[in-house]
């Protein structure tokens, strides 16, 4: 028995330094697929009923509060630029990362095959707890490749996560910028994405978000849809074979 308890000590104290990483490093939160709050719920379920009644849905957008506005500051810029297109919106507001893969897991991938999906999330992975990039930018992967497993002849055009705070030097902006600098390099060599990072047509020359173009240095007003869909409506047409 003492040359058997011997042999693991020695086994532990031989154990490769990844191995000890691994049996500590904390799991990564983005990546957990979780559910929200009773109004989020109702939204899912209406989200749902949405795709089985919709004769065909070409384009979806994928996000947070800032996607999930299409429906309220972007109403007018969207039945401009985008309600011909068959479009469904699951952008919810508050949402991150494992919310929205929650989400797929729970039916809005199913019942219609898009031909083209645009994803904008992260800002809340970041806002709400301070994440690292990397971990941001590990849900965002994660999402990405749920939806190309699940739909692999849909074409996703996936924005870089948009500015935030007034400055370049805002704390949370910085994790933003480090978050997409690593999404880029993912997305590299992925045939099937098409990443685009849109956020200087929100930014002076000197990288300030003016407040008349997202009054709180996070959510859009009309200005601001405007400004996105005249960046990303030419790629999207182009992806649909327009």
């Amino acid at each position: 028995m003492r040359c058997i308890a011997c042999l693991m000590l020695a086994f532990a104290f031989a154990m490769p330094a990844w191995a000890e990483d691994v049996a500590t490093k904390e799991p990564i939160e983005a990546l957990k697929p979780v559910p929200r709050d009773q109004w989020w719920k109702t939204r899912h379920e209406e989200k749902l009923k949405a795709i089985e009644n919709a004769d065909k849905i070409d384009v979806v957008f994928i996000g947070d509060s800032i996607t999930h506005g299409w429906e309220n500051a972007g109403k007018e810029v969207w039945n401009e630029n985008f309600a011909s297109m068959h479009p469904l919106n699951i952008g919810y507001s508050g949402d991150r990362t494992e919310h929205v893969l929650w989400r797929f897991e729970h039916g809005e991938l199913d019942g219609y095959k898009p031909k083209v999906a645009v994803i904008m999330i992260g800002t809340n992975n970041t806002g709400h707890r301070k994440e690292k990039s990397e971990d941001t930018a590990a849900g965002v992967n994660a999402i990405v490749e749920k939806l190309h497993e699940k739909h692999p002849e849909t074409k996703i055009l996936l924005l870089a996560i948009f500015p935030r705070g007034a400055t370049t030097d805002d704390p949370l902006r910085k994790l933003n910028d480090g978050a997409n600098e690593i999404i880029e390099k993912d997305m590299k060599d992925k045939d099937y994405v098409t990443f685009l990072n849109i956020n200087d047509v929100f930014l002076t020359d000197d990288g300030v978000l003016p407040k008349e173009v997202m009054p709180d240095l996070l959510h859009p007003r009309q200005a601001g849809y405007k400004l996105w869909a005249d960046a990303i409506t030419p790629k999207v047409k182009e992806l649909l074979g327009e």
